[in-house]
């Protein structure tokens, strides 16, 4: 195993293995939060990015993650690809990304997805199925002939990493486990009993 002194390259490594040949989107996180009360919360998200800044996943703002992240402003995500029997575990605190950012990737959604960004108020009660289908096609025909922009709500977060923690499975469970904790801008790394 290639020894790394900063766990952004480990964890390119690692994902770029996990989308060869991938039986299931290796995009797909849980990413877990927590308001201010500190009731915790998970749900699935894609990432989308990842480079020295951080882990980036795109939502709605008006979204109950959204409100968890505004009132406690951290985050983790864990990425879990059985095919490789690894995972990668990161925490840390959260910025919103760039207006430019998340035009950027707005414009490069099918125009389905942006048409449901725009017509959906995430988390909010729904009266019926067909309310969220109307405001589809009412949304579809407003824009029939041109760009749709993206919705001031819609837009990306970006968990800058303070730990990231790498498992492998192993026989005996006597798994692998590694940590990487950040001191300003350098990186440690300490192994854990599994």
């Amino acid at each position: 195993m290639t020894n790394y002194s900063n766990p952004l390259d480990r964890f390119r490594e690692v994902f770029d293995r996990a989308a060869v040949g991938a039986p299931f989107d290796p995009t797909a996180v849980t990413l877990a939060t927590a308001g201010a009360s500190g009731a915790p919360s998970a749900r699935i998200v894609l990432l989308k990015e990842f480079d020295e800044r951080g882990f980036v996943f795109f939502t709605n703002y008006n979204s109950r993650k959204s409100a968890e992240l505004a009132e406690n402003g951290r985050a983790a995500i864990v990425c879990y690809w059985p095919w490789l029997n690894e995972q990668v575990r990161v925490e840390g605190h959260i910025e919103k990304v760039s207006d430019a950012e998340s035009d950027a990737y707005f414009a490069s959604r099918p125009r389905e997805s942006q048409i449901a960004a725009r017509a959906s108020l995430q988390s909010s009660p729904l009266a019926s199925r067909e309310t969220l289908e109307t405001a589809f096609r009412d949304i579809e025909a407003a824009f029939a002939s041109q760009p749709i922009p993206r919705p001031e709500n819609w837009g990306g977060f970006r968990i800058i990493p303070d730990h990231i923690e790498f498992w492998r499975d192993e026989k005996h469970r006597m798994h692998h486990r590694d940590i990487y904790s950040r001191h300003g801008n350098t990186w440690s790394q300490q192994l854990l009993y599994p």
